[in-house]
């Protein structure tokens, strides 16, 4: 019998095999996007995003989706690697508000006019670094350059130790309805090794306040993996944070890549736990939260039965973009600030990756697109295949055969090859006619999505993409 859409991995959730976990415990792409970010190339111009907004103009009641880069944090979390800046100077922020602002208005020229907006997300680094006026000063600019709609999602991630009942309730008559708090582990001796002390009373009264400010959905980020922690210290967090019952948690694998990221180099490598032990974390941890109610998303996120995330999942209409999961599939995103990622029909695009070189871009009047790729036929075919795992676990060879015209067997017989090797290890179940992940499958998930990347060249992995496990 083939997995559904609506399979989780509990019953996987008893044993790993070591050598399973041995062949799987490799670097992988995370699937935010097909193909990969790390396939765009500086062959992408702005002209190129340019003609793209062009065409959009002709589609102006369909919706679009906003992402806000704001790359400040007050410190350093030696785990991150997301680009930020690091600085106390908050006078930085009005300059770059300028510069934003700036953007904003010629992606008005180029779409013609102000377009309807269901979706925004403010991350970063730490949007909560601006001062309640400045974040006023934001959503005013964005409200008047596009036409952000009733019941539209607005959500905004929260560095918990930035904020107050105060902050959560001025965010709350800007108009978010839904807030992001980076929790990442609850452990003391955790979170001085990541440089990221937060007690937990303290965000156990923020979610109450935003709980009573009246905020639709309230998510959690975990990460399993980091310096210091063991299965029974994460599965007191895991406690801990059911106890929060936040309506959507994210729990990610922590990707240590110190060549890359340098805030990273401050972390030992000897303090991180095995393989073996970071599976039970999220043995522990995927156990935990089924045990008290939340549905299994997709590789790393878990909601109430109630939230929309999971209404989208149950309604096939769930997607998966660069900020992970989504309710809105097949959503055009424009990616606003540094280093932001963007999507316009059948291009992406990433503005330019440092504040001079954004501006820059800026003051000569173009949009700071630093790089990006035009999707092929084959590139959109191979992401729907991809999304359909990453988002359902579950491949119908038929209908996809009838609604592209292909013969799978043919098209893809290397692919379903190597599928082959992967029902061997109890991955996926594999039938001429489809190809499911199991339960034990979805700790693989990426590693199943990855059979499918044509672009992927194994060899050359390491150091680019976190571990699978």
């Amino acid at each position: 019998m083939n997995i559904s859409c609506h399979s989780t991995p509990e019953s996987g959730a008893d044993q790993v095999p070591g050598d399973t976990l041995r062949r799987y415990d490799v670097p992988g792409p995370r699937y935010t996007s097909y193909p990969t970010a790390d396939r765009f190339t500086g062959d992408f111009k702005p002209a190129d995003l340019e003609a793209r907004l062009r065409q959009r103009a002709s589609q102006a009641s369909r919706p679009l989706s906003l992402y806000v880069h704001v790359p400040f944090c007050e410190s350093v979390c030696y785990y991150c690697a997301c680009n930020k800046v690091v600085t106390r100077d908050h006078s930085r922020a009005a300059p770059y508000l300028d510069a934003l602002e700036e953007e904003m208005v010629l992606y008005v020229e180029h779409l013609g006019g102000a377009r309807p907006v269901s979706q925004l997300h403010l991350g970063g680094g730490t949007p909560t670094f601006l001062s309640d006026a400045e974040l006023s000063r934001l959503m005013a600019s964005l409200r008047t350059c596009f036409d952000i709609v009733p019941g539209a999602e607005l959500s905004l991630e929260v560095d918990p130790r930035t904020v107050t009942r105060e902050r959560l309730a001025h965010l709350a008559r800007l108009g978010f309805n839904r807030l992001s708090f980076g929790v990442q582990d609850f452990d003391e001796n955790v979170q001085r090794a990541v440089h990221r002390v937060q007690p937990h009373d303290g965000v156990r009264d923020l979610v109450l306040a935003a709980r009573d400010l009246g905020f639709e959905s309230i998510n959690v980020d975990l990460i399993y993996g980091l310096p210091l922690q063991t299965s029974a210290s994460f599965a007191r967090t895991i406690e801990l944070v059911n106890a929060l019952r936040p309506d959507r948690i994210a729990l990610y694998t922590y990707a240590h890549l110190p060549e890359r990221f340098k805030p990273q180099r401050r972390i030992r490598a000897d303090d991180l736990p095995p393989p073996g032990e970071r599976v039970g974390m999220l043995r522990s941890a995927i156990a935990g939260f089924l045990g008290q109610g939340y549905e299994y998303i997709g590789m790393d996120h878990f909601a109430l039965p109630t939230d929309a995330l999971a209404e989208a999942k149950r309604e096939s209409r769930l997607h998966r973009n660069f900020q992970g999961y989504s309710t809105q599939p097949e959503c055009d995103l424009v990616g606003l600030g540094v280093s932001a990622i963007g999507q316009m029909g059948d291009g992406y695009s990433q503005n330019e990756k440092t504040l001079p070189a954004y501006r820059a871009a800026l003051s000569r009047g173009e949009l700071p697109v630093a790089r990006g790729l035009v999707l092929t036929g084959e590139d959109r075919l191979r992401r729907e295949l991809i999304m359909a795992l990453m988002c359902q676990g579950h491949l119908d060879f038929r209908a996809i055969a009838e609604r592209h015209g292909i013969d799978m067997q043919q098209r893809f017989k290397v692919e379903l090859k190597q599928l082959e090797s992967l029902a061997r290890d109890g991955i996926v179940t594999l039938t001429h006619d489809a190809v499911g992940v199991t339960a034990k499958g979805w700790y693989f998930v990426r590693a199943v999505a990855r059979v499918f990347d044509e672009h992927a060249h194994r060899s050359a992995e390491a150091g680019r993409f976190s571990r699978m496990v």
